[in-house]
């Protein structure tokens, strides 16, 4: 039965089983999930939720942070940078995914830290501060770091797994899958941390997979990180509600009429989560150098590769010295990113025409080049007219073939074999730190956002990891 074995491996799962590799990649997804959900509360999409939920009434009392808000230790009073743990998951779900620079395991294209790592905070920061308030031990106690990395894995386990099961049948009919899986991974992640018993467990897994989330009809709009905060909120309060006796079926996933069959025409979990605890598939979760569709990223590589190597030349890129841009690429990358003329940034991030010429002009493609202003560009708007586009199934989806024909005859071509953040050619610790860097010093400042960087590196030491808020 699948759902008993997924909930039973996540009730008996300890820090003593996760091995050094995976305590590495899951730290280096918390913190890469940190950078995101900070730099992300940027956009428009997490104030306008935050301030409809505010305006709304919606929470109680203010005990988990949003992370991007600008406020230091001790602001819990005055709410500046707290709210309820729903609101607080729900707000930092969205700022996490909302620039589409998350995580990425390219086997299920699941960003799988938003979701776990947002529902998990929100609950550790409830239960430390409850801890305090109560002279300790109150709610549970505090989360320490070890807990807190073994409920982060097994969230993240549960969702990838169970990701494999369905893909891509359950992608490519139109389901989003990171929201989809991503509640039952959240819901896994907090009834561990919540230490629920396996038939408990069983119910939260039920009462998150009735809730499933998201339809790719919504790439490139705001609802897109909508997706991925509601599904925070559904398995944080599906985990919440088991604990307290609330049932669902303990068969939700595999039952005739259960998640598995209603949103896929195939699966394998019962294959797939026999692999539990053996093959660790957080181990091939990968990190975005480009913060947008993770197809586009080849295409972009070699873009900026050949705008180095025209300037180092002593030639300008302009739109009239260019006078085509030919992508040969994996068909993915229209079916994902096919939008040809783009009117927002968020609908940047889903057009390889945009992707292209941002990396030919600017020689970069950071969040700046993904803005409304960038997008509605004349110069932008003109190279992405001269961008054409082939599709070779013959092409890997982390390779790509470009070629630049300028107007004085003369061409430049780049052969991309491994994206920039693949697997065969990952971000170092050195480029994530960066990444990190760049997007949490544009919220709040340098030496605060140092002081972040070594809070979340470190979280594996903490005694309570309800406390990281107030480390910056």
């Amino acid at each position: 039965m699948a759902t008993f074995a997924l909930a039973s491996w996540a009730t008996n799962l300890t820090y003593a089983n996760l091995t050094a590799p995976v305590i590495d990649a899951a730290v280096k997804s918390i913190y890469n999930w940190a950078g995101c959900a900070i730099g992300g509360f940027t956009q428009d999409a997490p104030h306008i939720a935050l301030n409809t939920t505010v305006a709304a009434g919606f929470g109680g009392p203010a005990t988990s942070s949003i992370l991007g808000m600008n406020g230091t230790a001790g602001d819990e009073g005055n709410g500046l940078a707290f709210a309820d743990a729903q609101v607080a998951a729900f707000i930092n779900g969205i700022a996490s995914h909302v620039d589409d620079y998350d995580d990425t395991h390219l086997a299920t294209v699941i960003h799988p830290s938003g979701v776990v790592a947002s529902a998990l905070l929100a609950v550790a920061e409830a239960r430390s501060r409850t801890s305090r308030e109560e002279g300790g031990g109150g709610g549970g106690g505090p989360v320490s770091g070890p807990e807190f990395l073994t409920a982060f894995v097994a969230g993240v386990e549960a969702e990838l797994h169970l990701g494999r099961s369905v893909f891509p049948e359950h992608y490519d009919v139109g389901w989003h899958i990171t929201s989809t899986t991503g509640s039952i991974g959240a819901a896994v992640a907090v009834g561990k941390l919540l230490g629920l018993d396996t038939a408990r467990a069983q119910h939260a897994i039920g009462i998150a997979s009735t809730q499933v989330v998201g339809m790719q009809a919504f790439f490139g709009s705001m609802t897109k990180s909508f997706h991925v905060g509601r599904a925070t909120q559904s398995g944080l309060l599906a985990a919440l509600l088991a604990r307290e006796g609330y049932t669902s079926s303990l068969t939700a996933l595999e039952d005739r009429y259960g998640w598995l069959h209603v949103v896929s025409t195939r699966e394998n979990a019962s294959a797939e989560f026999a692999l539990l605890g053996g093959t660790w598939e957080i181990e091939a979760n990968t990190f975005k150098p480009y913060p947008c569709g993770i197809v586009m990223h080849p295409a972009i590589d070699g873009a900026i590769q050949i705008n180095n190597e025209t300037l180092a030349q002593g030639k300008a890129i302009s739109l009239d010295s260019v006078k085509a841009i030919d992508l040969r690429v994996n068909p993915e990358v229209l079916v994902l990113t096919g939008q040809t003329d783009p009117q927002t940034g968020l609908a940047g991030k889903f057009s390889i025409y945009h992707a292209a010429a941002v990396g030919l002009l600017y020689g970069q493609a950071t969040p700046a080049q993904f803005t409304d202003a960038v997008v509605l560009n004349s110069t932008v708007v003109g190279l992405r007219k001269l961008v054409n586009v082939t599709t070779d199934a013959g092409v890997a989806e982390d390779a790509a073939y470009v070629n630049v024909t300028f107007s004085d005859g003369s061409t430049t071509s780049k052969y991309v074999e491994h994206a920039i953040g693949s697997l065969a050619n990952p971000l170092t610790v050195d480029e994530l730190k960066t990444k990190f860097m760049d997007q949490v010093t544009k919220q709040i400042g340098k030496a605060r956002a140092e002081k972040a960087y070594a809070a979340f590196t470190n979280i594996g030491n903490m005694t309570d990891v309800g406390k990281v808020r107030t480390l910056f």
